[in-house]
């Protein structure tokens, strides 16, 4: 066997390339994103799905990552969309079966032939056939895994038995372990020797105990920058923690984050390795995360897509909608209650709504912050009470500074001083309680159990509109009146 510790021969010159041997840039397009496909080539694949030619669609996406032609199966109406399946389904793979959204997914599977799908799923890593076939009904469940083999579909089945939206879910089973008392040249003997039974990717060796208890891990770079000779225990990193198999995937999202992790064993109740979760795929959490938080916070539903039919976006938007418009109401009732006041004194009708507004943006500001500390764990036990101060203050900078401009806008338009005491007085007090409000009423939600990004935005809008009208109506009714 070769000895691996030579030092590669001196005398054999390493190729030098210069910038005139370089292939030539493409040329710059400032008007479309470099990763992005050109528009085109994305017309080109139009053209080639309307003559129905496989041959010319084939050579327009083998250059293509498989991400990039999930994205174009994505954006296909879905009647493109069965004609691109019925030329192309025998080229579509784990890799782009893998990238492809929850929303169009089901419809590909279902398009697929049998042995292209099972081949597909056989190239997939265990983490991705969970994600697959978790929303399956079991007829399909038990089709997928079929296809299979023997450990691969228990490793699945392993996956299948942890809460949804766990560690466990996340993970994949295919780890490269070793003792510690390996040596480097051990572990790279060993990773040679059995390169055929490795995972596609992957970035640490997990030292484990006789008891299968992950104990360490070594960084790949740190293996191969090692002498021969070197301990793996004493090539451990320092970053080393381990994940419960019953941890919500956020929390393990976090962690990555937080502590700047590429990889992490996951462990069962025993703390006995059970499987690894790598960096992309809390990347991919985070990114959900953060969508879902963006989308909650508008009332769309947390799933919405724009792959998504009229009739699913209508279900999805319906509801808050109608929640909506009680609170709608709520607030007219309050303009209700001052309406011989608006009658005697049209330049309220003109200015109420800027109070009402102004504070509602005010309390979504606050309330995108909160909501987003809330889901990052930044917003604290400990730090709670120092941001609401905080944004009450400036709640009521805010409301001065701009109670001072809208009082100085309503003595130029209408000529009355009492008129611009009123509103400046109601853009103070209203934005001062949409600071508050739109930290206070997500902490609330939180503290019972609620989601406040789903919840949040109709309660502070609500809150605003209210005493946003109570406030400058009510203090009209008792100066100018």
């Amino acid at each position: 066997m070769t000895d691996d510790s030579r030092k590669p021969d001196a005398d054999i010159a390493e190729p030098v390339v210069t910038a005139a041997d370089a292939p030539p840039l493409p040329p710059e397009d400032d008007d479309e994103d470099d990763f992005l496909p050109r528009r085109e080539l994305l017309a080109q694949i139009d053209q080639a799905i309307g003559d129905q030619d496989a041959a010319r669609l084939e050579e327009l996406l083998e250059p293509m990552h498989g991400a990039d032609i999930a994205d174009i199966i994505e954006r296909l109406t879905p009647g493109q969309r069965r004609t691109f399946l019925q030329l192309y389904s025998i080229e579509i793979d784990g890799e782009i079966l893998s990238e492809i959204d929850e929303a169009v997914r089901d419809e590909v599977i279902e398009a697929l032939p049998r042995e292209v799908l099972a081949e597909a799923v056989r190239e997939m890593d265990s983490d991705d056939v969970v994600d697959l076939v978790e929303d399956m009904d079991e007829g399909e469940r038990e089709e997928i895994l079929a296809a299979l083999d023997e450990s691969d579909r228990a490793a699945v089945q392993q996956s299948l038995t942890y809460p949804e939206y766990s560690a466990g879910r996340l993970m994949q089973s295919e780890v490269v372990t070793g003792p510690e008392h390996w040596t480097a040249g051990d572990a790279i003997d060993y990773l040679r020797r059995h390169d055929d039974d490795l995972p596609e990717q992957f970035y640490h060796i997990i030292l484990v105990d006789p008891r299968h208890h992950p104990i360490g891990y070594v960084t790949l770079g740190r293996l191969l920058s090692s002498r021969r000779d070197a301990l793996l225990r004493d090539l451990a990193e320092d970053s080393f923690r381990t994940i419960s198999a019953t941890a919500d995937e956020s929390d393990v999202a976090y962690v990555f984050n937080q502590y700047h992790l590429i990889s992490a064993p996951v462990v069962d109740e025993g703390d006995r390795l059970v499987g690894v979760i790598t960096i992309d795929d809390a990347m991919s959490v985070m990114d959900e995360e953060h969508e879902e938080d963006i989308l909650r916070l508008a009332g769309v539903g947390d799933e919405s897509s724009i792959s998504d039919t009229v009739v699913e976006t209508v279900r999805q938007r319906v509801p808050w909608l109608g929640v909506n418009i009680f609170t709608a109401l709520l607030a007219a009732s309050v303009i209700a209650l001052f309406e011989d006041s608006i009658a005697r004194i049209v330049a309220l009708a003109v200015l109420m709504p800027i109070v009402a507004s102004m504070g509602g943006n005010a309390g979504t500001q606050t309330l995108t912050v909160v909501v987003r500390g809330l889901a990052t764990k930044s917003l604290t036990a400990a730090n709670m009470w120092r941001i609401i101060r905080r944004e009450a203050a400036v709640g009521l900078v805010n409301g001065a500074t701009f109670g001072i401009v809208m009082a100085g806008v309503a003595w130029l338009w209408f000529r009355d001083p009492a008129l611009a005491g009123v509103i400046g007085t109601a853009m103070v007090i209203n934005l001062t309680v949409a600071a508050v409000g739109g930290i206070l009423v997500p902490l609330a939600l939180d503290k019972l159990g609620a989601d406040p990004a789903l919840a949040s935005p109709t309660f502070v809008t609500t809150l605003t509109d209210v005493i946003g009208f109570f406030a400058f109506l009510g203090l009209a009714t008792a100066v100018l009146l």
